[in-house]
């Protein structure tokens, strides 16, 4: 006999705003099911009002609210369960975040719920990136968001050190990223990672998904250092126009590439890493997983 729910999360990022639901599905004997049934995502570039002005602007906000409204009905017309809303390096660092978060609460009925860097990682690797952490390898964990980027060592299955930086694919093209933060950054994963003679990276992110989809590599097989310089280089010679109309990018992913894949690349480089695995997971997964093991240990 099947019993099947439906979760939803929602993930409010520096570039866009998302709810997944997923449907799960437990049977006797049988290894519980994630299966994602539908994904909204919302082009609110929270990121460029907050790193450039310091606050959520009045014209996001009302978005936002529209947004979280088809929202409560999309979860309504599945049947949603339970569901969690988390926001990330621009809510944190909005002035009047809190504010925001407030009125939100107020006019939607939805609660969102700041997490820093650490906690954004740790909900992340809950999901199906546990599958790879093995106890022969090191990985080092590359989360590429709009505001910041997330960084963790995995050693022998375990977490070994971990950091978020303020380098996100939104601060990168409004030029608010100082040569120092790349130098903070290169310093610390040459640092954490020359002890490891071999070391892989994982890479989670709305960027390095849309690299791996359009490389046709089939689920599992790891994308090689060469490639994703060959891929930078392609991307890097289009137009912001032609890389939508030719590349079929989404208008909010053609700008933002070029800065993902750049620290990608950089990662690997100063790591020593051949090769990046893309699990395809992100935030929202995790926030799923999370729901779902309350629910088994309450």
């Amino acid at each position: 006999m099947l019993h099947i729910e439906k979760y939803g999360a929602i993930d409010v990022g520096s570039n866009a705003i998302r709810l997944l639901i997923v449907t799960v599905i437990e049977q006797e004997g049988k290894e519980v099911k994630f299966k994602k049934t539908s994904l909204i995502r919302v082009p609110i570039r929270l990121g460029t009002d907050v790193f450039v002005e310091g606050k959520v602007s009045e014209a996001s906000y009302l978005r936002m609210v529209d947004s979280f409204k088809a929202f409560q009905l999309l979860m309504k017309i599945h049947h949603v369960f339970k569901y969690r809303a988390c926001a990330t390096s621009a809510m944190r660092e909005a002035k009047n975040g809190k504010t925001i978060v407030k009125r939100l609460l107020k006019a939607t009925g939805i609660e969102i719920s700041i997490i820093n860097g650490n906690e954004e990682a740790k909900i992340i690797a809950s999901t199906d990136l546990k599958t790879y952490l093995v106890h022969d390898k090191a990985f080092l964990y590359v989360d590429v968001g709009g505001g910041s980027t997330e960084l963790t060592i995995y050693s022998e299955g375990k977490t070994v050190a971990s950091k978020s930086f303020k380098m996100g694919t939104v601060r990168l093209i409004n030029n608010l990223v100082d040569d120092k933060m790349w130098d903070q950054m290169k310093d610390w994963i040459k640092n954490n990672t020359q002890k490891y003679s071999h070391i892989t990276l994982l890479g989670t992110g709305g960027n390095i998904n849309s690299t791996y989809k359009y490389s046709g590599k089939k689920i599992g097989t790891p994308l090689n250092y060469k490639y994703l310089i060959a891929y930078f280089n392609k991307v890097k010679a289009f137009s912001y126009d032609d890389r939508i109309v030719e590349l079929d990018m989404n208008p909010d992913r053609a700008d933002v590439i070029i800065p993902a894949l750049k620290i990608y690349i950089f990662a690997m480089k100063w790591s020593g890493a051949e090769c990046i695995y893309v699990p395809k997971v992100g935030l929202s997964d995790g926030i799923i997983r999370s729901l779902y093991n309350e629910k088994l240990n309450s």
